[in-house]
């Protein structure tokens, strides 16, 4: 069964490179994914991060909807606690004014330090072919000084945000407009009311996000390339609590991936040697640095202790020829019962990257 392809960008710096570099690919990759068939193109949304240039989604989207011509656009996602809903609103009301039925608002539940319990645990297994590793927390992460003074800059003082649910209701409110107090009060927003968006909720466990997106009828999109040992907990729950909506009748799971595609196994394993330890910097708390050359990954001298922290991301990630890759994702969309998959690459080089996603759109499509 084929099932429509995405791609998820973060944008990434390379080693040496700037952001405008890394923005200037992206609106590249952009153009040869909408030339290659792909479905949709999402970009991340992430703060305070040296190596990733995607920080404000839906400004980059104009961008890349001025150089495209129909590939649908999306955020993977908007974190609803740095924004309120009318700017969220406002923010995509106006991308569809310029560019009609385009946009997919993906939305996510923004971390917040003081929500930040240890998760249980769950140990590595293969189901039907898939690999499910060991869970990794990122509780200490959160609970850090580090993270207390990003959580300062990305709220406003004493600003409580809303939560997902509730910031969902109020951004569906303001599309379908007017907002009204119950007094007799209205609020339009302009652009926003009436535009023509797609929500998507995103998540990386069974928790709120999954559950919002199925008791509200929402598409859902779920992490197995952020928290692959939770991947089916997510689209579980998610099916669970889905009620039918006048969006959907039936549950829609889209679910991602981390890709790198060659000629072969051998190349492609060889290009994905830095993945590692760019996930290294993630997981350590620093922030994602820029991604590292091939030659800097493989002088680095990795300690027992770092390979543990990153082993999950790094045998999960799918790389090899276009049949080893397609094999592994048709695996991940049979055991999820995914109706849709989106795929994310990073390399060194822009020219392995587009190279990676076209070697994957014609084996994938034929």
């Amino acid at each position: 069964m084929t099932v429509p392809l995405s791609i998820l960008d973060l944008a990434p710096l390379v080693a040496g490179g700037t952001a405008g570099d890394a923005l200037r690919r992206t609106l590249d990759l952009a153009r040869r994914a909408e030339q290659f068939g792909y479905h949709r193109y999402w970009v991340a949304e992430h703060h305070l991060t040296p190596g990733v240039a995607s920080s404000q989604p839906a400004l980059l989207l104009g961008q890349i909807a001025a150089v495209t011509d129909h590939i649908r656009l999306g955020s993977g996602a908007v974190q609803t606690g740095f924004l309120t809903p009318l700017g969220v609103v406002e923010q995509w009301g106006l991308l569809d004014a310029l560019y009609p039925s385009r946009f997919d608002l993906g939305l996510g539940r923004s971390a917040q330090r003081r929500k930040a319990p240890e998760e249980t645990a769950t140990e590595a297994r293969v189901v039907d072919g898939l690999v499910i590793p060991k869970s990794f927390s990122f509780a200490p992460i959160l609970r850090s000084a580090r993270s207390a003074l990003f959580f300062k800059l990305l709220h406003q003082p004493e600003a409580v945000p809303v939560d997902l649910d509730t910031a969902i209701a109020d951004i569906e409110t303001l599309l379908a407009g007017p907002y009204t107090d119950g007094e007799g009060n209205e609020a339009r927003a302009v652009p926003g009311e009436g535009a023509d968006l797609q929500i998507w909720v995103l998540g990386s466990s069974g928790g709120e996000s999954a559950r919002v997106a199925g008791a509200r009828g929402l598409p859902f999109a779920a992490n197995y390339h952020v928290s692959p040992a939770r991947v089916l907990e997510a689209v579980e729950a998610y099916r669970s609590a889905f009620r039918p909506s006048a969006t959907l009748a039936e549950p829609k799971v889209m679910v991602s991936a981390d890709v790198i595609v060659a000629e072969d196994d051998e190349t492609a394993r060889h290009l994905a040697t830095p993945y590692g330890l760019w996930v290294r910097s993630v997981r350590t708390g620093e922030g994602a640095i820029p991604y590292p050359s091939i030659a800097d990954a493989e002088a680095y001298e990795w300690t027992e202790e770092e390979r543990l922290l990153v082993a999950d991301r790094v045998e999960t990630q799918f790389a090899g020829s276009p049949d080893t890759v397609a094999e592994r994702l048709e695996t991940l969309r049979r055991v999820t019962g995914a109706d849709e998959l989106l795929v994310t690459t990073m390399t060194p080089d822009h020219a392995d990257r587009v190279r990676s996603f076209e070697l994957l759109a014609k084996r994938w499509y034929g």
